[in-house]
This record gives C-alpha cells, structure tokens and sequence, in this order.
C-alpha cells in the first residue's frame, strides 16, 4: 500500500533530505536546553524526520511524542507517511488524533494530532503525564489553537514539568521573536531541497473574476507545460465555479479534484492521491494544500494570490469573511508546490510589480477571532487575565472583554471571571460554549442528543447539506448513511453522554427553542418581506433570495457574515413568538418610551414588551412631550440622516462658515460635517426641540441657534471678522461670499475691483478666490491673485470686454483706476 502527502518525499537514490543534517545539533538543544526553534524551508523533511528521529533516539524513555498539525488533512497525511516509513499502518507505532477520526493504540508512540485536540490534551490534563516532547509544525500559520497550545506548553514546563521538550518548527517565521518567547530558545536553520521553480507572471483583466482567470490559466496551462496542476483560489464557492468552467473545455485524460476543508476524507484523500498512468490531474485547492502535503505529480502552480480569512467583529459578535491578498511567504510556499519532486512552474496572477506590494504576514488568529472559547477555557486553568501566560501576541481587549460578558451571561463565569459549575460543565463538552449551553439546557427535558446533533451539524461543515434551513440539514443528516455522518451522530452521542442529564424526553425537539439558548442575542424579527430580519442585538441580516424560510416572522440566526448593518443569513431555525416569550421570559423587558415613527415622521409614545432591539408587542399612549420627545425625534435624525431637517438659507450660510473656520484654523472651531453633527445631535439639536413632537414641527431658527451654541463663547465675536457673511468692495457695496465649497469665493463684477492693489483675504491668511464678471453678470477669468491678473491676463480680457460692452469702462491700469458699479456716462 503507497501513502501520499507529506513533508517528506524521498527519490529513487534515497538522497538524504537537508532536515537530517541537523538532527544531532537538535538532539543536544533539547537535551541540553529542553526547547528548540527549527527553522526548516518546504521540502527539507522536517514534519516526518524529526518525530521518526526523536522516536529512534529514544531520549525520552518511552514517553510519546505528540505532533501538532493545523489542519486534519495535514495530520493523517504526516501520520500515513510517517508510518509507511517503518513499514506499518497508523495506529501502530506512529498514530492520529482529531475530531470525528483516530487511529491510536497501546504501542502509539508518535501521536499526531490537531491543534485544538492538544489544547484539550493539556487543559484535561496539565502534567500531560506520558507525553515527552510536543512538537509545534507550520506555526508559522499562527491559528488561536496553536498559540493556545504554545502558550500552554510553556506553562507546563515552567510550572509541573521541567523536563517537558518544546520543538516549535515552521518554514516560513520570525524566529527570533518565537526563540525570545521561549526564554531564547536554541534556534537551529536547516536548508531546503527543492527543484527550481520557473515563476511567471500574468497579470488579471480589470473586473475580470478570479474563477475565469484560473480558468483560462489552467486551460493554457494543459496545452503547453507537462504534468499535474495545483491551483490557489480563495474558497469552494470559486473551485465550484471554476470546475464548471472547465468541465467542457479539458480532455478526458485530465481529472478535476477539489481539495477544501468541507469535503469528506475520502475526497481530500482522492485529491492528494497521484493521477492513474496516463493521466493528468488539476487540483483546485484553498489555502488547504499550502503547506504539509505533497501532491505527488503536480509541477505546475497556479496561484490567484487570495485566500478568505475569517475576520470577528467584538461589537456585533458577527464573523465575515474577508478575501485578502496573500503574503509573500504565502506566495512562496504555495510556489514551492511546483517543486517538491521535480523541477516546475508557478504561474501567478497578477503584475511582478504587485508582489513588493503585498501584506509583509499574514494576521494572527487571535487577532481576529471569537475569543469565546479561548476566555472559557483560561478560566479553567485558572487565569482571569491573559497576561498571565506567554502569548506570542496578547488577546485584543475588546474582543476579549466581548466573549467575557457572553460567557457572563451564558452563566458559564462568575462576576469574577472565574469558572462557574454551569461553565465547568460547558467546557466539559467538546463545543463551541454558545452549543454547549444549548446541549446542557436541551438535557434538562431529554434532548441532549438532539441538541448534540445540532451542534455536531453547525461544527461541521457541510453536514446535512449547506441550506439556510437548521431543520431540514438535520432531517438530512439524520438520513445520511455516509461514514463521516456516522461517524459525527457518534459524537452527537458521546457528547450527550458528557452533557450529564438523563431526563425523560419532553415532547418533540424543537431546533428553534434550543438554539435561543446559544444564540438569543440573534434572535432575529422579520422588517420587511425581502428577507429582511432585525436581531436582538440591534444588527441587521438578510436571507438569501428566495430563500422560504422568510415566511417565518421570527428566526433564530446560528451562522451568519458580512456587515454589521446587513448580514448575510448562513444558517437559522425559526421558531414562534410563543416559545420566545416562554423561554427567554428573563431577557424581556416591558417600559414605556417615545419613538419616532418612520412613515409620519413624527414621535409616538408606547408601551413596549423588547427583547433587546426587538419589540414583541407594543401599546400606544398618550403623546409625549418634552425631553422625551425631543431625544425621540434625535433618535429619528440619526437614522434617516440630516436631510429630514430644512435649515433656513442663513442657518445653511452658518454652517458653511463654520464648516470653512473648523477646515482651515481647527479647534476651537467645531466639526460641522453631516458625521459630526449626527454624532452631537444632543449638544446643538435636542435641548432646542424641547416640546416638538413631529419633524415638521422643527422651526429653522431652533437648528440656527443650535448651531451657534456649538461655537465656544470667547469665538462668537470672532465669526464675522474671521468668516464674514459679505465683502466690502471698493464702490462700498457688500457683496456676499460664498463658503460652499472648498475655499470661500466672491462673485463679484471686475469693475467693482478697480483701484484694489492687493488680494483679499479673510481669516487673516486665506486668499478669497475672485470669480470676476462682466456687466452681464458671466463668467470672464477665477483667480487667486489679482494682482496678476491686472499684470498679465487682464490685457487680452480687456480687448474681448471693450468690444462685448463698450458703453463700461475698460482701463489699461485697472489697479489705478477708479472703482464702478455703473456703465460710463452718456457722451463719454
């Protein structure tokens, strides 16, 4: 039996691979030192060399030697080829451990694992009795689970096991700040062995997608380079598309193989497996295939240069999905892939001039992640404050202060931010802690198994289909007879088991009921009948187009991305306005209160039974007045805008002064932006609106004044001087000044300025930008400097002006002339 994909490929002469020549100096670092930093390019062997060779020299006295992986693929690969080596099958000497899928035993000495799997390892048991050494591979990728880990680690040593071994390896890493973090670790540089890869460059059309690119790429590609295809896009919905693309237009000696996270172990095995004699294969992969495996046959790579990270928002506990540029370590891995075992071609789509350009690292998850999990599971350690433990980069405190006051309310953490029963309990459960509050409420009427299953589906990525619908994937995972659904109703079981509860099964499960829960922040009320929701927490969401669970009113959201204002709906269970108000009784509030009504446009008083933004049912009171009235009508500014407002022609002129006083000399003078103002609408709106109950009842002066008390005291006698409303021109007219745009402008007729030696200014500096006109009030000649223009300019304006409109006067010396608003006298 032949195993395929991992850091190791060996050739025919058994040529050492470059990883071997540092083995002894990485022995002695750890028995010398108990850590060590490897740094090792792609190619050089060290995810299977290293373990093989610490198993061989046995310096741990039987104890295992456990190898982190950050991806399950990555994991059974290194795992099947690390085995295949010592002539066994894993589970033997050499096995694996992640979710949904393990191959260990009694004889297991080197366990590979995922992870997260680890982090668990550690937390259930800190002295991690019979574990030597824990090697840390690709940290480079810096997902949370792997900082955890290490973070972990390192408190192990220090604190229960110094003679614990730390082995963090990557090919792509800052290693002295990793060495830094591991009280300086030795670090150790290895050389890698790969075959010269020819890098091109093709630049994208503009507004082209990225699948039509790959596309044509790969399709060019077949034609003229020989050998296997490797192809970068950023997720499953591009692959999709591209593998239709290419349906039609490739030979039937070319085989398609997807290769993401949401496809069976079947499938990501059939990827990396090499194409049958006499034929080619085209993987399509996301960042998946970057690192750890080898794809036997492949030396040509086509990189689109994106991937889709997920982003966390702490604010609105909303997870996007961002597609970014890639960094160009990522580039450079993903290159490599065209030479691991033979010499190649990368084909990168865009401009050579575009690398310099791309982002210097790709962003630590933990910058950029729910910290939920991670705050339930310190608190278990015993830690309230991160700073506690050794992070290569510290949680973000807003995202962390976020997932505390959910777990708060969870009941998973005390007011202290200690670990409560209830949340010993949660964190008991191999879940996310929202699904695992859900699991263990769901026991208490015999539905922990149900709840569990639901669970497994939302941790699982394209169980039960990938609907909108909670309720039909799970009518669907229930009727999957594929040995990963198997295999993840095992897990629904055993987590049931865990969640502790053997009660009686009350009545049907109802999926809605158990997910307000997990997820009453996002119980959400439908706004509209295009697929609009407004959820608890006061965020928007918005179904897919057609999508029939819109016919409900309410939903619970599961899984949801996009903007804050307007997320896109992922996955939801609808549930009735009856179970809300029976389960979530604590969380509704009834009070009165003033609103502003959209359609009148006016303020309404209520009686309103909320769950949080959501009004589940509401009674009319009498009309409100006052400071109520007036905050009402703010609340309605804010969320139509300032148009809703008709500022007198003089209140607009003020805002504009100011608007230029705030531009050009700063504070004290005050920001009258659209923005601003929005955000300040309690200082200059409402105390002048006191009474007001309807927009139309909003008299301009009150927005005047409102606008006058944003400017400080000692400045009001220094509006006029610095900012004024007219000019004074040399005939002893007043002549309004514009302050509409940019710079202050007079429009004023050219013969009004005789006589005027120098440009005006106002506010002691900026020049007033003249639009000179004629008799007839039309445009002749915008300057910035009059007196160049009576130098030079004025001469060929002069001779057009006489001719247009002899009867006024048109001196040669403007500048010594005499000022007129009149057309010469008769006779003259």
């Amino acid at each position: 039996m032949q195993h395929h994909g991992s850091d190791v490929t060996t050739n025919t002469n058994q040529t050492p691979l470059p990883v071997s020549a540092v083995l002894n100096a990485l022995t002695q670092a750890l028995q010398t030192e108990g850590r060590a930093v490897l740094s090792a390019p792609p190619g050089a062997g060290k995810t299977t060399l290293v373990p093989l060779h610490l198993l061989r020299e046995d310096i741990r006295d039987d104890q295992k030697i456990i190898v982190l992986e950050p991806r399950r693929l990555a994991a059974r690969a290194a795992a099947f080829r690390m085995a295949s080596l010592l002539g066994e099958e894993p589970g033997q000497t050499v096995g694996y451990r992640m979710r949904l899928d393990s191959k260990v035993s009694a004889a297991t000495r080197i366990e590979v694992v995922t992870e997260g799997v680890f982090a668990r390892m550690a937390l259930d048991d800190p002295e991690l009795n019979g574990v030597g050494t824990i090697i840390f591979d690709e940290f480079h990728e810096r997902s949370l689970d792997a900082d955890f880990g290490l973070a972990l680690a390192l408190d192990i040593r220090e604190g229960f096991r110094e003679d614990l071994q730390i082995i963090v390896m990557s090919a792509t890493l800052d290693v002295k700040g990793i060495s830094a973090l591991m009280q300086n670790a030795p670090v150790i540089e290895s050389e890698g062995r790969a075959f010269p890869v020819d890098i091109r460059y093709q630049s994208r059309k503009p507004q082209s997608r990225i699948e039509d690119s790959v596309a044509d790429a790969v399709s060019s590609m077949l034609k003229t380079e020989e050998g296997s295809i490797l192809a970068f896009l950023p997720g499953q919905a591009e692959i999709r598309r591209t593998v239709q693309q290419l349906e039609g237009r490739i030979g039937q000696h070319v085989i398609l193989a997807p290769l993401y996270g949401n496809l069976s172990r079947s499938e990501q095995d059939a990827a990396i497996r090499p194409a049958p004699s006499g034929m080619r294969k085209v993987v399509l992969a996301t960042s998946i295939a970057e690192t750890s495996i080898t794809i036997d046959g492949v030396n040509i790579v086509i990189d689109s240069g994106l991937q889709r990270v997920p982003v966390f928002e702490p604010a609105t506990g909303i997870t996007r999905l961002d597609t970014i540029k890639v960094s160009p370590a990522a580039a450079d891995q993903r290159a490599g892939r065209a030479g691991r075992t033979a010499p190649g071609v990368a084909l990168r789509l865009w401009h050579e001039g575009q690398t310099a350009a791309l982002p210097a690292f790709q962003t630590p998850e933990i910058l950029n992640t729910d910290l939920t999990g991670l705050v339930l599971d310190l608190a278990h350690w015993g830690v309230t404050d991160p700073r506690q433990m050794t992070f290569a980069d510290p949680p973000p405190t807003a995202a962390y202060s976020e997932a505390r006051k959910l777990l708060t309310s969870l009941g998973a953490l005390g007011n202290d931010g200690r670990l409560t029963e209830e949340g010993a309990r949660m964190r008991a459960l191999p879940l996310p802690p929202r699904l695992a509050a859900m699991v263990i409420r769901s026991a208490t009427n015999g539905h922990a198994e149900d709840a569990a299953r639901m669970a497994v589906l939302l941790t699982e990525q394209g169980l039960g289909g990938t609907g909108t619908d909670i309720s039909a994937r799970l009518r669907n995972f229930g009727d999957d007879r594929s040995k990963r659904a198997g295999d993840a109703r095992g897990l629904a079981k055993r987590i049931a088991r865990l969640a502790g509860v053997n009660a009686v099964k009350d009545g049907f499960f109802d999926p809605g009921s158990a997910l307000l829960h997990a997820f009453p922040d996002r119980i959400a009320l439908r706004r509209g009948g295009d697929g609009r929701y407004l959820m608890a927490n006061g965020r928007g969401a918005a179904l897919p187009d057609s999508d029939e669970l819109m016919q409900h009113e309410f939903l619970v959201i599961a899984d949801l991305t996009g903007s804050a204002a307007r997320g896109r709906i992922l996955a939801a269970c609808p549930v009735s306005r009856e179970t809300i108000e029976t389960e979530c009784a604590g969380l509704i509030n009834e009070d009165n209160e003033c609103v502003f009504d959209r359609n009148s446009k006016s303020v309404r008083a209520r009686t309103a039974r909320r769950l949080g933004a959501l009004v589940l049912h509401e009674r009319p009171l009498k009309k409100p007045g006052g400071d109520e009235a007036a905050a009402a009508l703010s609340e309605g500014v804010r969320e139509f805008g300032l148009d809703l407002l008709t500022f007198s022609k003089d209140g607009a002129h003020l805002r504009e002064r100011m608007g230029f006083l705030h531009r050009k000399l700063g504070t004290p003078w005050p920001d009258v932006s659209d923005e601003a103002l929005i955000a300040t609408l309690e200082t200059w709106f409402t105390p002048f609106q006191n009474g007001v109950t309807a927009i139309s009842g909003i008299t301009s002066g009150s927005l005047t004044e409102g606008l006058k008390s944003l400017i400080p005291y000692a400045q009001l006698a220094d509006m006029d001087r610095l900012a004024p409303t007219h000019f004074k021109a040399p005939t002893g007219d007043r002549v309004p000044i514009r302050y509409d745009s940019d710079e202050p402008v007079l429009s004023i007729r050219v013969q009004m300025l005789y006589g005027l030696k120098s440009h005006p200014v106002i506010a002691g500096h900026v020049p007033l930008t003249l639009e000179l006109t004629s008799p007839a009030g039309r445009p002749i000649q915008t300057t910035r400097d009059l007196m160049g223009f009576w130098t030079g300019s004025w001469k060929d304006v002069r001779a057009d002006m006489r001719g247009r409109y002899p009867k006024h006067l048109w001196p040669e010396d403007p500048a010594n002339a005499e000022p007129t608003r009149r057309a010469k006298p008769r006779g003259t």
